[in-house]
């Protein structure tokens, strides 16, 4: 709820103009705070009590960059509810749920260019690769393995000396 809001329901009830109210509804909360820097407490019977207090200095951390910082001693303003309200709080109250802010988007990037395309192999008479040349000799094979494949390489006859 918003003071425009509370505006317009005591406007309504009171009879009077939105523009009276509001200047009502300001002369009150001028009241509190005024009291709040005179005396440093008000009690609203049934409402609850407006107090000032020293908050002391201390050290604190900063959780972006994990730094530690010097909080300096402050006055803070607490509120602490009258019974009344906090029965028919404690009763009839709808609990607050804040709204979740929406996850940023990510900034933009550049676009990179899409990778370019391999042109594609020209058709005709394939490349011979040279075997590779190897200085260890190389066992005779078994009559029944020959003609057959071992992975990728065919294993053909045995070379015969001088033919």
């Amino acid at each position: 709820m918003t003071k425009k809001e509370i505006v317009r329901r005591i406007s309504e009830r009171a009879d009077l103009t939105q523009l009276k109210t509001k200047e009502i509804v300001q002369w009150t909360f001028d009241a509190i705070i005024e009291t709040l820097i005179e005396d440093g407490r008000i009690e609203l019977r049934n409402f609850g009590v407006f107090e000032v207090r020293r908050r002391k200095a201390r050290r604190a951390r900063n959780p972006r960059t994990n730094d530690r910082v010097d909080v300096p001693e402050k006055n803070v303003v607490t509120f602490q509810p009258g019974k009344e309200m906090e029965e028919k709080v404690r009763k009839e109250a709808k609990v607050y749920e804040p709204k979740r802010k929406k996850p940023k988007p990510a900034p933009a990037k550049a676009k990179a260019p899409p990778p370019k395309a391999k042109p594609a192999p020209k058709v005709g008479k394939p490349k011979s690769i040279p075997a590779p040349q190897s200085t260890m000799p190389i066992p005779a094979l078994e009559p029944e393995l020959v003609g057959t494949t071992i992975g990728t390489t065919m294993l053909a006859e045995p070379a015969t000396a001088g033919v």
